[in-house]
């Protein structure tokens, strides 16, 4: 069925315009078994494609003459631009769009990608220059005309599903952008304006804002008659979000995590939405199982559903979800899940963003049916400078334990439900000291790049690159903006360049990442094995054998792990010192290789180790030597 999006006038401004028959008579594509198996690349749109690229392969892998960019060339194009003029380019919209991405379907599945996070497509203010991040919504039913129309994101969605990757949207059900202003009468803030910050008491509105960031129409529903002009830039949409009560009104968030300040209160100038309310006990505790969605949460579950059904998505990430009331996360799961089974989608996954350490994200999965959390806080951090030498192996490998026989508690994580990645689009850890991996210059973050995406690729967790990371993007500053370089090039491209894209297949990490995918597709114990950080020994001796750890601080050795799936171990290891190859005596199943035999080198970065063998022999049960190059990652089976 087609869909014309080419003039505003043909979008459906409530919910109740929406023509589900039609959008349900379609096929659509069902879940996969786990997502364990998918390879995840989150990106941002804009930051991506804007399709004017020359010099790259198509999706059907044959080179592109035409177009305007040429790609980067490290020598010639590398820190050639003004700091301070390539900085403020970064904090503005700079072009990438739907079909752009489109275009470069084939650049993923060739690097090895199966399941393509894309950050928000609605509709932002009008008046936001800086809301090319996606995060501040004004019309939940719209894509923002920056990135193309709602055809444009079908489009993707089927060219991706034709070549083998599945698409995750982000999604915002917490709070829209900056619709309306306050009339605010307490808090002034240096320069004199009232500064409307969370107190417990609503905020007086002074209206929605207009196209021009002006609060001036009446706060409620709009009346066409008094305002024909407030479509489509005006207010908030669809129109069943007008009503006043659906906001609560209580201005930004001073302390993120004082309750109930932080559910009630707005993101800065984003506007916080009432999603409703639980019951409490005599201590005044929430009861999650008494909750009352308010109508603003069914009306978000109408509009999630109708994304879901026109554009066949396979999943969702969810925003900010530790500041919606767990009641509310666990409704709109439910409403969901329930809609995607009868679509065939029995496996539809919905990703929660949880802040606030892992024993809240564990307890809110626990709570509200969300597959899986992201690893944030210690997760990235672990991952991070565990590879460059910094971190205990113990503390990351035990973010993992998996035994059947372990009491499900904060502590204890299973791969399934934790999706890894050691760069993003904001590191709050960071505070305002941002930095990519490969923008640790400290640390020579390029020369351990391999370690970390290998030991990101085959350990436990749902895998998700950021993108850049397999073109060494190494942006740093005191703001998030530095984490987010064009791929396309344009005004803010990495590496301090301009007007060069870097859709390079040859790049040596592109090409690594895309070797680590394939051995993951021929193994299964690499994406859906169990797991154990195993001893290690200089010697072979006996009693020398010992987990690796930190001395003085650091760490620079071989950091091995198995990978164990229904009698077959893969055996994986990183090198932490990046400037020198490190050998060790590595423990393995003394069970699964009781007998004389052999391992092979099924992967390494010096490609000279490939196919050798290495012998089992009697040491700690059971061990085999091996040397892992420097910064680099070895993979044994």
């Amino acid at each position: 069925m087609p869909f014309d999006n080419t003039t505003h006038d043909q979008l459906e401004r409530r919910l109740a315009d929406i023509d589900w028959t039609a959008l349900l008579a379609k096929p659509f594509t069902p879940s996969p078994a786990t997502w364990e198996d998918e390879v995840f690349y989150f990106l941002m749109l804009d930051r991506f494609s804007d399709g004017h690229e020359r010099g790259y392969r198509d999706n059907g892998g044959n080179p592109v003459a035409a177009g305007a960019t040429p790609p980067f060339r490290f020598s010639d194009d590398a820190y050639q631009a003004d700091r301070a003029a390539w900085a403020d380019a970064g904090n503005q919209w700079l072009g990438g769009t739907l079909k752009g991405l489109q275009s470069k379907i084939g650049y993923l599945k060739r690097l090895g990608v199966s399941a393509l996070w894309v950050s928000p497509v609605f509709k932002q203010v009008e008046s936001d220059i800086h809301a090319y991040h996606g995060y501040g919504i004004q019309n939940f039913l719209d894509v923002d005309p920056h990135f193309g129309c709602r055809q444009d994101l079908i489009d993707l969605v089927q060219t991706a599903h034709a070549h083998g990757i599945r698409v995750i949207l982000d999604i915002i059900i917490n709070h829209a952008g900056d619709v309306f202003g306050y009339h605010a009468d307490r808090y002034a803030g240096a320069d004199g304006r009232m500064d409307p910050r969370w107190d417990g008491r609503p905020y007086a509105v002074a209206g929605w804002r207009n196209a021009f960031g002006e609060a001036n129409i009446p706060f409620g529903p709009v009346d066409p008659a008094g305002h024909p002009h407030a479509w489509p830039n005006d207010a908030v949409w669809p129109a069943e979000m007008q009503a006043a009560e659906h906001f609560t009104a209580q201005g930004r968030i001073d302390n993120w995590d004082h309750d109930p300040e932080l559910y009630d209160g707005d993101f800065v100038t984003l506007k916080n939405i009432q999603l409703g309310y639980h019951d409490r006990d005599a201590e005044g505790r929430r009861l999650v199982d008494n909750f009352h969605p308010s109508a603003a949460l069914r009306h978000l579950g109408g509009v999630y559903k109708y994304w879901l059904a026109l554009t066949d998505v396979d999943g969702f990430r969810v925003d900010t979800v530790k500041h919606m009331e767990p009641g509310a996360t666990r409704y709109f799961v439910s409403v969901l899940k329930e809609f995607a089974q009868t679509l065939g989608k029995e496996n539809f996954f919905l990703l929660g963003e949880i802040t606030g350490g892992r024993g809240h994200a564990w307890e809110t999965l626990e709570l509200t049916g969300l597959d899986a959390a992201l690893g944030i806080d210690d997760v990235p951090d672990k991952l991070d400078f565990l590879a460059k030498g910094w971190r205990e192996p113990t503390d990351y490998f035990d973010l993992f334990r998996n035994s059947a026989q372990e009491r499900k508690s904060s502590h204890v994580w299973f791969g399934r439900h934790v999706v890894t990645m050691f760069d993003d689009h904001d590191q709050v850890r960071r505070g305002n000291s941002k930095a990519r991996f490969c923008g640790d210059k400290a640390n020579d973050g390029y020369a351990h790049l391999k370690a970390v995406l290998g030991l990101n690729l085959c350990s436990m967790g749902i895998s998700c690159l950021y993108y850049g990371s397999e073109q060494g993007f190494d942006g740093a500053g005191d703001n998030d903006r530095f984490l987010r370089e064009c791929l396309f090039g344009g005004r803010f491209g990495s590496l301090q360049s301009t007007g060069r894209h870097f859709f390079d297949e040859d790049h040596e990490i592109y090409r690594f990442v895309a070797e680590v995918c394939a051995l993951r597709d021929r193994y299964l114990a690499l994406r859906r094995g169990r797991q154990y950080l195993r001893e290690i020994s200089g010697t072979g001796a006996p009693g020398s054998f010992g987990l690796p750890h930190m001395i003085g601080g650091q760490i620079r050795s071989v950091v091995p792990w198995s990978r164990l799936f229904d009698e077959q171990e893969v055996l994986c290891a990183i090198n932490t010192d990046a400037h020198q190859p490190r050998a060790a005596w590595v423990t393995i199943d003394a069970a699964l290789h009781d007998a004389p035999g052999t391992l092979t080198c099924l992967y390494s970065t010096d490609a000279a180790q490939i196919d050798k063998t290495v012998e089992i022999e009697p040491h700690n049960g059971r061990a085999v030597h091996i040397s892992v190059p420097a910064g680099g990652f070895v993979v044994y089976g």
